[in-house]
């Protein structure tokens, strides 16, 4: 239910955008042009009829032709434009249906054309128009076709044709061969140092959005275009006004000769050791319309990449590394962050095994040539067996404390998402999208533990934890967008909510015995503690947003953004003492019960200039105002808070586009973040006794300077592809954490944490990918690596250390493929991680990583494949008990059946046991901790899948054309 408080102020919001729809809606339809053969017979003209005239261009290839320019000429007219990437022109409100049409594009014999229309038709789409290619016009090389890779505002472009990729491929064979992208044997996808996060089909969600299920299963042979695109919401994709940051999507688009057809895979496999997978997977491909299923069980070794549906797979994924890094334990809460280096491979996992499915369910379809509905639910569930040892140095002005952790754990979770979107054209003046999502997902936890804890603090841990919690969420987001009759007028009302559940109980059953700091054998104190700590949590968050775009020239614009952000906050944490009978009794000051509420105001004004296809300078200026109010009451302690601010952010963007494949740009934003409640409260929170908090009411706003610049270029003859990027925060009146080692009354040392304002915090991260394609792409060279140096601040016994930690990350390598039955793929990586502290007593610390890779694949007899992968790690800089360089080796040999649409295959994963890895994470105060695992990782596997597909062409209305939008989808 929504919060009394706010109740009054969202009904009047959303009793006024319903009354303002019908307003400008009935307002649109009594604006409406009545055409001349309805119009009353009297003496007063007929109103005028304004068209929409659409078309196609394209070259002698059957390829449209982008950046064309389009002029049309009437007595009545004058309206230039150009095509877009798939060469497609729109000219709206035009008022004669005669017109002469001149066309030109550079490379192309110009055409210049009068065609007369059907007058009392208010949508014309032409034939296709054919551009010949113009002779003599350059002296230099011309590449056929469109480039490879084209850069667009937020979107990285690649053309499928010029990759070559075996029959029956899927989409992941194809995307390893395109530059700057990273595929793993697991499914997961980097492009250009970032995870791609989701996945489209024609702009729109597939299968919900899971990367590895679109691009493992679905066939190469369909895909016309890939794009990666910086996606920043619904809104942002219609009026170009970003707010926050963007989640990187993959959108394949479909060819339209492959658009309508059907494919089915299926796998399965076992092996030793109880090890099992399967997986289905179907769908169907109409145009807009789209249906998918998918389901997959396995059971496999944490630390060691699944298989793919590829059968060994190339290029990515690999056994082992990461690891989960549990902290060391102990009396002392982290502080914060964290920066993983080391480690022996790179891929996450921890000892242990998994037992994981999911299942899924994608229907998109058109209710109706101006209604469409997308909808998707996905089921997963994962069973966690976990085995973890981590050793931990930690550091304070009074002396340094070792801690070991070793650790097993059982994690069973299940998750429920329901995903549903409505969009309505209502007229080509009007849209509307609603989109509901459900979500609900469960736990159960038990683990035991043992920390020992020798030097400064000296004390052992051990005992055993249980806990279970559900988590119901459910939100909806209503989107409306006006379209007014001056082009590029436009104005869009988003309103959202969202309601998270959390209801949680934990069993802490533990023994803490504690020595004396002089001497580690006399125990000084040895208590048992056995507690239900319950934890109720509610969050309720509304949003409303309104923006006006106002042209002000062909080439720029005004804008105006206003929303409104509220977070609310119920939280209940009830801390039991269960005493040998079972008898459960509240501790009051373990207990903690408090409500608060965020409230945001952002008001932008912005003048962007650069708006039309033609500008080589964008750029945009202007400042956001953001009050905000922070308000509360914990119940428990009796205090209540509130707190306004209030900060100006400018707003500076900044691109330049030399080509459609060379660009620069280059970003500034602001952002502002309250202290978060218990941040701010000025009484001792003792809810955990190891680590009692003590609020600072006098902490002031933080506020966060972000610069992000990039620059990418294709040179197309060449076939080389550079970028590189950047971006850098500077951190204002950061809220660290003060950690005071007290002794209580019981004698046992405790880390209290204070919190204060200071300077000093930055962070500054820069990548770069270079790839040079050779020889028709059968060779191809890469290079590529980022640098980061993260500079932060702590406290300790109110002595300041200031921790700077550089991380450099190197990797140069080759993909070979000269023939179809040779492919060999080397490379060879080099990480540096080093920290540095200002106190002396603080330990420095650098690891050194040198990884030796290559994998690859021989066919021989065109259907009988020789799959293997090696690498070998070389470690410095940390010590642990464990093989600190391993070489783990991987290899299948499988069998193609009829034309590659079957296959059997046998694996064998970590033919030597090396898979072992040790990771180190690096907190914000130089502290840190070494996380080892050792994976029961040598087993084998067997397995056989089939694929099938059939695939046709989609045909336009009543024999004309298609016409399709930028991201694939059909009008």
């Amino acid at each position: 239910m929504l919060n009394s408080s706010i109740y009054p102020a969202f009904s009047k919001a959303l009793l006024v955008f319903v009354l303002g729809f019908f307003f400008v809606n009935t307002l649109y339809a009594q604006q409406t042009p009545v055409r001349p053969n309805t119009a009353p017979k009297t003496n007063t003209p007929p109103p005028l009829l304004l068209r929409e005239i659409s078309g196609i261009v394209k070259d002698t290839t059957d390829l449209g032709v982008p950046g064309t320019t389009v002029k049309l000429i009437s007595p009545k007219d004058t309206l230039v434009t150009s095509t877009n990437p798939d060469g497609i022109f729109v000219f709206k409100n035009v008022k004669s249906a005669t017109y002469t049409l001149s066309i030109t594009s550079l490379g192309y014999k110009p055409i210049v054309a009068k065609f007369k229309q059907n007058d009392a038709v208010p949508r014309i789409v032409m034939d296709p128009i054919v551009l010949k290619s113009q002779a003599n016009t350059l002296n230099e090389v011309v590449v056929n076709g469109t480039p490879s890779i084209t850069y667009k505002t937020d979107t990285v472009e690649y053309k499928a044709s010029d990759y070559i990729v075996r029959e029956n491929a899927t989409v992941d064979e194809l995307l390893k061969k395109m530059e700057g992208m990273e595929v793993g044997s697991d499914g997961t996808l980097v492009h250009q140092g970032n995870n791609v996060t989701k996945a489209k089909i024609n702009g729109k969600t597939y299968l919900g959005g899971d990367v590895a299920t679109a691009i493992q299963n679905l066939p190469a042979e369909i895909v016309e275009k890939v794009q990666i695109v910086d996606d920043y919401g619904d809104q942002a994709a219609r009026t170009g006004i970003k707010d926050g940051d963007p989640e990187k999507i993959l959108n394949i688009v479909t060819r339209a000769d492959k658009s309508v057809g059907n494919t089915g895979n299926a796998s399965a496999g076992v092996g030793n050791n109880k090890r099992y997978e399967g997986s289905v997977f179907g769908t169907r491909i109409n145009g807009n319309e789209t249906i998918g299923v998918s389901g997959r069980l396995n059971n496999t070794v944490n630390g060691v990449a699944n298989s793919g549906n590829n059968g060994g797979g190339t290029n990515g994924g690999g056994n082992g590394g990461g690891g989960n890094a549990g902290g060391g334990g102990g009396n002392r809460g982290g502080n914060g962050g964290g920066n993983t280096g080391g480690g022996n491979s790179s891929s996450g996992g921890s000892g242990g095994t998994t037992n994981t499915g999911n299942t899924s369910f994608s229907y998109r379809d058109k209710l109706s040539p101006k209604v469409e509905f997308n909808t998707n639910y996905r089921y997963t569930f994962n069973n966690v067996n976990s085995l973890n040892s981590s050793a931990s140095q930690i550091f304070s002005s009074r002396g340094s404390t070792f801690s070991t952790n070793n650790s097993t754990s059982q994690n069973n979770s299940k998750n429920h998402n329901f995903g549903f979107e409505l969009e309505a054209n209502l007229d080509s003046n009007n849209y509307i999208k609603f989109s509901p999502n459900i979500t609900y997902s469960s736990a159960i936890n038990g683990g035991q533990s043992n920390v020992i804890q020798r030097g400064y603090i000296n004390q052992d841990q051990s005992g055993a934890n249980t806990s279970s919690n559900t988590r119901p969420n459910v939100d909806a987001t209503l989107f409306y967008q006006h379209i007014f009759k001056k082009p590029r007028r436009n104005l869009s009302v988003q309103l959202s909510m969202s309601r998270n559940k959390q209801d949680a109980e934990q069993e802490r059953n533990s023994n803490i015995i504690s020595y004396e700091s002089s001497n580690a054998d006399i125990v000084s104190k040895d208590s048992l503690i056995h507690r239900l700590v319950e934890r109720d949590n509610l969050t309720r968050t509304y949003r409303g947003s309104l923006t006006y775009v106002e042209p002000l020239s062909v080439k720029s614009q005004f804008e105006f953004n206003g929303q409104v952000n509220y977070n609310g906050y119920d939280n209940t944490a009830l801390t039991s003492n269960i005493n040998a009978g079972g008898v459960h009794q509240v501790i009051d000051s373990l207990s903690n019960i408090y409500d608060y509420s965020f409230t945001q105001a952002r008001i932008a004004l912005n003048y962007r200039y650069g708006v039309d296809r033609d500008s080589k300078t964008r750029f945009s200026l202007g400042v956001t105002a953001v009050p905000a109010v922070l308000s509360g009451t914990k119940v428990s302690l009796g205090t209540s808070t509130h707190r306004t601010s209030f900060n100006l952010i400018p707003i500076a963007r900044f691109q330049y586009l030399w080509s459609r494949q060379h660009s620069m740009q280059i970003n500034y934003s602001g952002n502002a973040t309250e202290p978060t409640f218990d941040q701010i409260q000025p009484v001792r929170d003792v809810s955990n006794p190891q680590n009692p908090v003590v609020g600072n009411p006098n902490l002031r706003v933080t506020f966060n300077h972000s610069i992000n610049a990039s620059y990418n270029n294709y040179i197309a003859n060449s076939k080389l592809n550079y970028s590189f990027n950047m971006n850098a925060t500077f951190v204002d009146d950061a809220v660290i954490r003060n950690t005071v080692d007290v002794k209580g009354a019981d004698s046992i040392w405790k880390s209290e944490t204070h919190f204060l304002n200071t300077g000093g915090v930055y962070r500054i991260n820069g990548n770069y990918s270079i790839s040079k394609q050779l020889n028709d792409r059968k060779y191809n060279l890469s290079f590529s690596g980022n640098v980061a140096n993260n500079h932060t601040v702590s406290m300790s016994n109110f002595n300041k250390n200031t921790t700077s930690t550089w991380i450099m990350n190197e990797r140069a390598g080759a993909r070979i493929n000269p023939n179809e039955w040779l492919e060999v793929n080397p490379f060879v990586a080099y990480s540096i991680t080093k920290s540095s502290n200002s106190l002396p007593t603080f330990r420095d610390s650098r690891t050194n990583t040198l990884s030796l890779n290559i994998d690859g694949r021989f066919i021989m007899w065109g259907s009988l494949i020789l799959g293997y992968s090696a690498s070998k790690s070389f470690v410095s800089g940390i010590n642990a008990n464990i093989t600190n360089n391993p070489l783990v080796i991987n290899s299948y040999i499988q069998k193609e059946l009829w034309k590659r649409r079957a296959t059997i295959t046998v694996q064998a994963f970590d033919l030597l046991n090396q898979n072992n890895f040790v990771n180190r994470t690096i907190a914000d105060d130089g502290s840190y901790t070494d996380t080892k695992t050792n994976a029961l990782s040598r087993y084998f596997m067997v397995r056989a899948s089939i694929r099938l597909q059939k695939w046709t062409g989609a045909k336009g209305r009543n024999g004309r054309p298609i016409m399709r939008r930028g991201d694939g989808s059909f009008n």
